[in-house]
């Protein structure tokens, strides 16, 4: 006899509490093994494969995709026990593995996060077994949330339509929050989630409506006159919310200044070619301006700090773990290299590549995002000259690099074209004043016009 285990989306780490289904890389019928993968979801710091810790036949997915669910709520259910050659009377040399019984689970919650076992390959049951048929699968119902003895909500199927003091077809206790904060009465909406179940989209809809029913004809009117469409909303959500709620804080907390100079950067460029000719991985820019940040660092270590603000502290950090800003389709993502005070050039060279393609192909892990220490940002790549970067909170500064371009430059008492780049520093005000900020940024400057500076650090 097959038991039905329900596997709910687990803890992800890193203080998240939610995430948006991606792509299901299962559907109701396959049979799975233990530390299969089931689906794709997006956090706010990356897109990661969530596997499952049983192994059985799919009986029912919960959420479809593009739709939200928090930490805890039923991703899908597995018949455990029920093999292939009751389903489909296959040799046993063709049968799935054998699955685990209730309590033989891997425990794994990511792939990539000790979950070493590899994926069986995907198979559809061919035909109703008795294994199966005895135990029915659950229906796609919507669920309640109602609070237990942990503090979780406890999810039970909704009967019927709900009324005026009945259940409301809800689970996700952020989407409560957002109706209770908005003033949205959760029994006036009818869900587009499946079965009718309420979903954050539901809510926001409801909560742009009300905002734009009191203006509504003003702003047809306005958009009619202009002969303009209507505008577009983009939700502020996954990488794109995170992101938003991040240089947000940083505006709020902290005090930042910035400063900023031209150097000549010929001499750089020149050092990085020779590097390259003499054979060997080639060594990329960042990873030079990456070597000529770290010793920098290791002459104003305030800048390496971040600022404890309930005890009133700058913890001023040991180690420097060096974020980027990478661009890429899901947005702006900000990788840390481990260690980079520890790490030459080339092995810099490397790293950055690595995280970069892990960047590009959303394959970053939420430890490739977190615990940076100083940021450097090559803003040049866009082909603008000069910005003024907003502090990686909780970080206490950044370093923008702008494009390297032939400009006219005295150089030895005449007037010359040379390579010019504007760099510039932002930095947290706190735990510094101009004069440190300044001999740092003054520093990276003459490293960049004179590499051989560097030579005293090495």
């Amino acid at each position: 006899m097959a038991q039905v285990l329900e596997f709910r989306l687990p803890d992800l780490g890193e203080g998240l509490t939610e995430a948006e289904i991606v792509h299901w890389l299962v559907e109701v019928g396959d049979v799975v093994a233990v530390d299969q993968p089931v689906v794709e979801v997006e956090t706010a710091k990356a897109m990661v494969e969530v596997p499952c810790p049983y192994g059985g036949v799919v009986t029912a997915r919960y959420g479809e995709e593009g739709s939200e669910l928090p930490v805890g709520a039923p991703l899908l259910t597995v018949a455990v026990g029920a093999s292939e050659s009751a389903a489909g009377g296959e040799p046993a040399s063709e049968k799935a593995p054998a699955a685990p019984a209730a309590d033989e689970g891997s425990g794994n919650v990511l792939v990539g996060y000790g979950t070493g076992a590899p994926a069986a390959r995907r198979r559809r049951v061919r035909q109703a077994s008795p294994a199966v048929a005895a135990v029915p699968a659950p229906a796609p119902a919507p669920v309640v949330a109602r609070a237990n003895g942990s503090g979780a909500p406890a999810l039970t199927p909704v009967g019927g339509s709900a009324g005026p003091s009945g259940p409301v077809a809800v689970v996700s206790p952020l989407v409560r929050r957002l109706a209770r904060e908005n003033g949205v009465d959760l029994r006036t909406l009818t869900g587009s989630g499946r079965e009718g179940l309420i979903l954050r989209s539901d809510v926001d809809r409801a909560i742009r409506s009300a905002a734009q029913e009191p203006s509504a004809a003003v702003a047809a009117s306005t958009a009619g006159a202009a002969g303009r469409p209507d505008a577009v909303r983009v939700p502020l959500r996954g990488v794109r919310g995170a992101v938003a709620d991040k240089l947000s804080r940083s505006r709020h907390e902290i005090p930042d200044a910035t400063c900023w100079v031209d150097a000549d950067a010929t001499e750089l460029m020149a050092a990085r070619t020779a590097m390259n000719a003499a054979g060997g991985p080639k060594i990329s820019l960042l990873a030079l301006l990456a070597r000529i940040c770290v010793a920098g660092l290791a002459r104003h270590p305030e800048l390496n700090s971040t600022v404890d603000t309930a005890a009133r502290e700058i913890l001023r950090l040991p180690d420097v773990h060096l974020g980027f800003a990478a661009q890429t389709d899901r947005g702006l993502v900000v990788p840390v290299v481990r260690d980079a005070h520890r790490r030459d050039a080339e092995s810099l060279s490397a790293e950055f590549a690595r995280l970069t393609e892990a960047g590009r192909s959303g394959t970053l892990t939420p430890g490739d995002l977190t615990g940076g220490t100083f940021t450097l940002n090559n803003y040049g790549v866009f082909g603008v000259d000069g910005s003024t970067p907003i502090i990686n909170h909780p970080e206490a500064a950044m370093l923008g690099v702008g494009r390297i371009i032939p400009k006219p430059w005295v150089h030895r008492g005449e007037l010359a074209v040379r390579q010019v780049v504007q760099l510039s520093l932002t930095f947290d005000h706190r735990v510094c004043d101009g004069g440190t900020a300044g001999g740092f940024l003054r520093y990276v400057a003459d490293c960049v016009e004179n590499p051989a500076v560097l030579l005293r650090t090495l």
